[in-house]
């Protein structure tokens, strides 16, 4: 058995060790926890699974004074930065049990018998989402909260009806081994089957449940090498699985002429905030900020970036990563050093933000090098003459979480052809906005083209988010009593059906 250890980012200190990577016979135990849980879970009324979401969220938010301190031990991010996420993480845990009272998730859709129906006869059909099966998580690094043990993951699968076994992130094993607590005792507490949720620890347990039959669907945060093998390993399986990875993203920002004019005093300084904030180790950081020549925003930009200080990375491992990266970006001859990459001297795992910039035309030429996600607290600035340089330089990007606009009501014609280019690149389109902070919404969706989701037909954030974890099921012509209550005659639940085509309640 191997004992799981953390160290405090800001010291390079072990911050705990006790945890023990999940051995093989416990796995298949918790996996045929899961499996026989699923049943009865799936066929819990809806108000037991709002019941569960609920007293979640509570028990997390009564416990924060104890999980916010062990978290920062393990990742560095800081008093504020843990207390917000801890709120954003029972506000998606409530959220989802919303979801599910309001109805419209389970996609109810009745067909009523029509004997002389063209071109021919229909029987009488009736449609809903159906949980899944058992479904694997694999927490995240940078939201130790949000995207980790009871992140968005966890609460849409649970609200869809599934059984969750999450493999806990190496970077905070302390802090995911409390919060699995928490969360199981409150299934306890709702007579639930324990399988309905579990923390394995351990890269092998998590390559192993992945290709494991008892598992029948799986999600992912993090790299884009870790999520494309994980990928492989699910949908190589005999029974392929679904697999809804969100993996690498480098988020452009375009600023038009007239923006530049208007405000890029203030677009620099905010762009600088959206790039540096959480250490730069946000998913929708936007890494390519592209200006009009002759800008005259170097300056202003060198002078905001050089004056945001090193701070604490999530382990050594990303730091090294992101030192790597920078400083091959900044070797590039096509690049200008406006704030040159330097090392930290100070035990610990520490990112020192960094500014880049180069044309378009250099940006095109080399964007296999150029185009690839940094991930901590630098950018690049890429330098266009014209909209035909622009699209150019950005058909050579590739698919991201975000792409971002800053522009001006004059620019409303002339940007359209740049909308074409970045419309087909990314799952959420911004105008005069930053990226950064993803809203917990029913109209959210964070995923968008490869490789910054191995699926971009879905969110793993909002309420569509439960989609994932659910199939459709007709049934064709059945009695009443063996129907599923959302689409029985009389509508018992009071939800949103789409009855003869039409919306209904």
């Amino acid at each position: 058995m191997t004992l799981v250890e953390s160290m405090n980012p800001r010291t390079g200190e072990p911050a705990g060790m006790g945890v023990s990577e999940t051995p093989p016979a416990e796995l298949n135990s918790t996996l045929s926890l899961a499996k026989s849980a699923a049943r009865r879970f799936a066929s819990e009324p809806l108000t037991g699974r709002i019941a569960l979401l609920r007293a979640i969220a509570d028990k997390l938010d009564n416990r924060a004074d104890e999980l916010i301190p062990l978290a920062d031990s393990e990742t560095g991010l800081g008093k504020d930065r843990l207390t917000t996420e801890v709120a954003r993480t029972t506000f998606q845990l409530r959220h989802f049990a919303d979801v599910i009272e309001e109805g419209s998730f389970l996609e109810a859709t009745i067909d009523t018998p029509a004997p002389n129906g063209k071109p021919t006869p229909r029987p009488d059909l009736r449609r809903q989402l159906e949980p899944l099966g058992p479904v694997l998580v694999f927490a995240a690094s940078n939201f130790p909260f949000a995207f980790s043990i009871a992140g968005g993951d966890t609460a849409s699968a649970l609200a869809a009806g599934c059984p969750v076994i999450i493999k806990a992130h190496e970077g905070h094993p302390e802090l995911s081994r409390r919060t699995g607590e928490i969360i199981s005792s409150v299934v306890a507490e709702q007579n639930l089957p324990a399988g309905v949720f579990t923390v394995v620890f351990g890269q092998n347990a998590g390559r192993d449940a992945i290709v494991d039959h008892r598992i029948r669907a799986a999600g992912f945060t993090g790299s884009t090498t870790g999520g494309r093998a994980l990928f492989d390993l699910a949908t190589g399986r005999v029974d392929p699985i679904p697999f809804y990875g969100e993996l690498g993203s480098i988020n452009p920002t375009v600023v038009t002429k007239a923006a530049t004019r208007t405000r890029g005093a203030d677009i620099a300084a905010e762009y600088v905030t959206s790039v540096t904030l959480g250490t730069g180790q946000f998913c929708t950081k936007p890494g390519l900020l592209f200006l009009p020549v002759g800008h005259g925003l170097d300056q202003a930009l060198a002078d905001a970036v050089s004056a945001v200080p090193a701070s604490p990375m999530l382990n050594a491992r990303i730091a090294e990563n992101y030192a790597q990266i920078s400083a091959e970006i900044s070797a590039h001859p096509a690049v200008r050093n406006l704030v040159t990459p330097r090392l930290h001297t100070e035990p610990g795992a520490w990112g020192v933000p960094a500014l880049f910039s180069t044309s378009a035309e250099s940006f095109t030429e080399a964007a296999d090098r150029l185009a690839e996600e940094c991930f901590g607290p630098s950018s690049l600035i890429v330098e266009y003459t014209t909209t035909h340089e622009l699209i150019n330089a950005l058909q050579s990007v590739e698919g991201s979480l975000t792409a971002t606009v800053h522009g001006e009501q004059s620019d409303i014609q002339s940007i359209a052809p740049v909308l074409d280019v970045l419309r087909p690149r990314s799952g959420r389109l911004i105008w005069n906005g930053w990226p950064t902070g993803v809203a917990v919404a029913w109209s959210m969706q964070h995923g968008g083209p490869w490789p910054s989701s191995t699926n971009p037909l879905h969110s793993s954030v909002g309420a569509s988010a439960v989609r994932r974890w659910m199939r459709p099921v007709t049934y064709q012509s059945f009695p009443q009593d063996l129907l599923p209550e959302a689409l029985r005659d009389g509508n018992p639940l009071g939800i949103p059906r789409r009855v003869d085509g039409a919306l209904r309640r």
